[in-house]
This record gives structure tokens, sequence and C-alpha cells, in this order.
């Protein structure tokens, strides 16, 4: 696990550890220290912690004009046992929110599990973006599965072709716009 690195290609265009917005700010990385673990396995050092023990993220990207970011994470989301999902929202979504953002694009193809508790915070989460969305990019199958039988669903936007997006070859405001059309249709 400590090869794998938070998607790197956009660090050119943004970076939230120099984004005075981002709670991320003035965060400083030593690539030669792995201190950060999930399942006793070491992560990479440029995966951001937010307070969880088994969940980590990265912002690739923030557009306070468009008013959306993208968001990466790594391990477990655990909200059973950790309470992911209110250390996610009060420490990171809180102030990205007060920043203008609206607009959530959360990539999970490297959360390997999650645990529900109840969906209070997604609620809130979700109630605060008034027009805005949430949107589940690349979960693996049983994380969507789970995030159905706990109606997570109801906040997030998922499935389709949001559960295999090549997001790799697009830039950030082409994703970003690519996922605005498909909710256009989905809502129309």
């Amino acid at each position: 696990m400590q090869d794998i690195e938070p998607y790197y290609s956009w660090r050119h265009l943004y970076m939230a550890d120099e984004d005075d917005l981002s709670p991320f700010y003035g965060r400083e990385y030593n690539e030669f220290e792995y201190t950060n673990t999930v399942y006793n396995y070491y992560i990479h050092p440029q995966w951001d912690d937010f307070g969880s023990s088994t969940l980590y993220m990265k912002i690739l990207f923030a557009d306070y004009d468009q008013n959306f970011a993208i968001l990466e994470f790594i391990g477990e989301w655990n909200d059973a046992i950790n309470n992911d999902i209110m250390l996610l929202k009060r420490d990171v979504i809180d102030v990205m929110i007060r920043n203008g953002i609206n607009k959530f694009i959360l990539i999970g193809e490297n959360v390997l599990n999650f645990h529900a508790s109840d969906d209070c915070y997604y609620q809130e989460w979700f109630d605060d973006v008034e027009d805005g969305w949430i949107v589940a990019l690349n979960f693996r199958d049983h994380v969507l599965q789970e995030f159905s039988k706990n109606n997570i669903d109801y906040y997030l936007i998922y499935g389709g072709e949001l559960n295999d997006s090549r997001w790799r070859t697009y830039n950030p405001n082409q994703l970003f716009l690519g996922i605005e059309e498909v909710i256009s249709h989905r809502l129309a």
C-alpha cells in the first residue's frame, strides 16, 4: 500500500497545501518517513490525515469559481467505530463549503471497505450543498452495496458510468463538466 500515491498529474494545477482556503493549507510532507497505516500497512506520506485511523484522503483539485472539488480516498471508511463521516464533514467538508464549494467528486477506487452507522452527517452534508451535489466515483461494488443497504444512496450520486470512469484521462474541468452532464441527464 505504500506505493499507492494520490493522483499527482494535476499538481501543476492545484496543491491543497498551497491553497490558503484548503483545510490542509501549510501542511508539510516528508517523502522519506511513512507514519500512517491502514490495516497495519504503511501508506504513502502524500495522503492527508484528517483524524481517522483508517481513512485518508487527498484534495486533488478545488475550483472556487465553479464551486467544485475532487477528493481521492484510501483505506477503510468506518463510520461505525471511527465515525469517519463526522471527522470528514467537520474538519474538511465544512471548511470547503464555507469557501463556496457545493459540488463534490469523491474518488473511491482505493476505499477497501465501508462500515455504516447512521446517515445524519450524510444528510447534513447533502442539505448544506443546496444546489450542489456529491458524486461517488469508481467506488468498489461491495462498498456501493453497503451505501445502498444503509440508505447513503439518498445523499450520494453513483452508479452507471460513474462506477467505471476513466477520470485520469481528463483534466479537472473536463471531469467536472462530464459529471455535471451525467447528473443533468439523470435529473431530466
